[in-house]
């Protein structure tokens, strides 16, 4: 995890616009660099890091001998860099799995490079002989992207918007700073002057294909066709062992965040399992954060004790929770309302993390309630065809939230992210299943994940098939939910009668209750005139839901009525 920064064809003078890049410094806390272009004055990288591999080569923008004339700066983690260097003969410099990029771009251009890449990534490639820019990033947006395009030619490239709402420039950036979409490619022209001008903007992946770099994956080719329910189950668990063992690629400690819901115990115990096949010799510390007694504090340390990890309690006051709101909001550039609810906790167990432990590369459930339809709303569909379509959605916009949630309320305490449950061979075999399979059945969401690991010991029974917590209820006790407390405080916050001329000041997306409206204010505070950064809310769906919360949805079950 790191953050970049990129100007190309700056007006004003680049030891100002730096300044920008200084935003995201939280992203890359082990050192920071600020190199201008050779032949280019007018462009430059600003790269904050922190070292997880190589860390004597592992600076950027990467640049070897062997292609001078190409420039790097990415953030991510490219997990197939060894077998792409052994199927394809490249020779490395460092080693710095992301160096694959310019090898990949070598031999076969940005298309190839881009659908190669087994992993999470943003990037910037410049190709100063062919006078070329190129922005990449990953099938779901785990890592972030934003760029500003001027008309007339002005570029800037940022891990997070934060980076490029006060650059300096002769016409307005106002309404144009915007996330690059996820699993595209863009490829722009470098004019002379430093300028540029965008050629074409490509989608090198779905989420449903199964991805090319699965040639060069260390599990062979699994039975295809074949949906017998023991065929499914197994290939479940092999790819998803797969997804988790290839990620513990890392020269810092590795630790879990560990909530006691199926997604993160399902993570935390095949994670502590490849940890012990590689001879990783320390123990998994693993995370979990609630009030005193909250259903999630107690399934995780039943989960803890059962795996065998060094397991860390974080205890939420209200207080605490409350005063973190204005920096989870500043954090995250958005304002969601279950994005932020949920953001609180993750932000300040992340913050305990930096602080208490010298865990730094962080694994988490993220992308198994859109991909395995964990979302209580789902007992709802009409239908399994339905299903299917509404998970492929919220796939495709979880760089609006979850992911985002994810990514920002890590990176603001320099932690990286890791989440297996988005390996892109995993979803696409997963979506590759007939829709029947994958819908909630007994009144049991998740239920084909769950069955896939039922008859290992992996996780207690009571873990394996406890019903759907959202993070921000979890936390809280049974009694008063997370969002509840929340509503009360806000409530003596917001008059009235904002709230009724709330549609009048914020036309779009305007906000229906005092809570929304609270986080809005904050937000417009700091990305004043930004709110189509967010399209919509996230909503349950068919459901009359009035609030995104899954205690207020009448299938909710609290352990107390079971």
């Amino acid at each position: 995890m790191c953050g970049i920064w990129a100007l190309f064809g700056s007006d004003e003078c680049l030891s100002v616009q730096c300044l920008s890049a200084m935003k995201i410094a939280h992203r890359g806390p082990d050192a920071f660099r600020f190199e201008n272009v050779n032949g280019f004055t007018n462009c430059c990288f600003g790269f904050h890091r922190l070292a997880v591999v190589d860390q004597l080569y592992g600076m950027q923008p990467i640049r070897v001998k062997k292609f001078p004339y190409l420039w790097l700066c990415y953030n991510g983690e490219i997990y197939n860099f060894k077998q792409l260097q052994k199927q394809f003969g490249f020779e490395y410099q460092t080693l710095v799995d992301g160096e694959v990029i310019l090898h990949l771009y070598n031999r076969g251009g940005i298309e190839q490079t881009a659908s190669m890449l087994d992993g999470v990534f943003a990037f910037i490639l410049l190709d100063t002989a062919n006078r070329k820019v190129f922005l990449a990033r990953d099938t779901y947006g785990v890592r972030p992207l934003f760029k500003v395009l001027t008309d007339d030619g002005f570029l800037g490239v940022c891990s997070e918007a934060k980076g490029l709402i006060n650059l300096k420039h002769s016409t307005s950036l106002c309404s144009k700073v915007e996330p690059f979409l996820p699993g595209h490619y863009e490829v722009l022209d470098l004019k002379p002057s430093g300028k540029v001008a965008s050629v074409e903007l490509i989608k090198f992946h779905s989420c449903k294909d199964e991805p090319l770099h699965v040639t060069c994956d260390t599990v062979e080719a699994l039975p295809s066709g074949s949906f017998d329910l023991e065929t499914v189950k197994s290939n479940i668990r092999i790819l998803f062992e797969n997804a988790v063992r290839k990620r513990l690629m890392a020269h810092r400690r590795i630790g879990c965040l560990l909530s006691g819901g199926l997604d993160s115990s399902l993570v935390a115990a095949v994670l502590l399992k490849m940890m012990k096949e590689i001879n990783i010799n320390y123990p998994l510390q693993t995370f979990a954060i609630g009030m005193e007694n909250s259903p999630d504090l107690l399934a995780a340390r039943k989960v803890a004790a059962h795996i065998g990890s060094e397991h860390h309690e974080v205890i939420l006051n209200t207080e605490e929770g409350i005063q973190a709101i204005e920096d989870v909001i500043f954090s995250l550039e958005t304002y969601d309302i279950t994005t932020i609810r949920a953001s609180i906790g993750m932000y300040l167990v992340s913050k305990y993390i930096r602080k208490k432990t010298d865990s730094v590369v962080i694994f988490s459930g993220e992308g198994s309630d859109e991909l395995t339809q964990g979302y209580i709303y789902f007992h709802k569909a009409p239908s399994p065809e339905e299903a299917a379509e509404e998970s492929e959605r919220l796939l495709k916009e979880l760089y609006l939230f979850d992911v985002l949630r994810a990514d920002r309320t890590t990176a603001a305490h320099g932690l990286e992210l890791r989440v297996p449950f988005l390996d892109h061979r995993f979803t696409s075999y997963y979506l590759s299943l007939p829709a029947e399979l994958r819908i909630p059945k007994n009144g049991v969401e998740k239920y084909l994940l769950r069955l896939a690991f039922e008859e290992s010991s992996l996780l207690p029974k009571e873990i394996l098939w406890r019903p759907k917590e959202a993070f921000s209820d979890g936390i809280a006790s049974i009694k008063k939910s997370w969002f509840s407390i929340l509503q009360d405080y806000i409530d003596q916050q917001v008059d009235d009668l904002l709230l009724e001329k709330a549609a009048e000041k914020y036309p779009f997306n305007p906000p229906k209750t005092k809570e929304s409206y609270y986080y809005r204010q904050i937000f417009e505070k700091h990305y004043s005139g930004r709110s189509s950064w967010l399209p919509h809310y996230w909503m349950p769906r068919w459901v009359k839901a009035t609030d995104p919360s899954a205690r207020t949805l009448k299938h909710y079950k609290s352990a107390t009525q079971e």
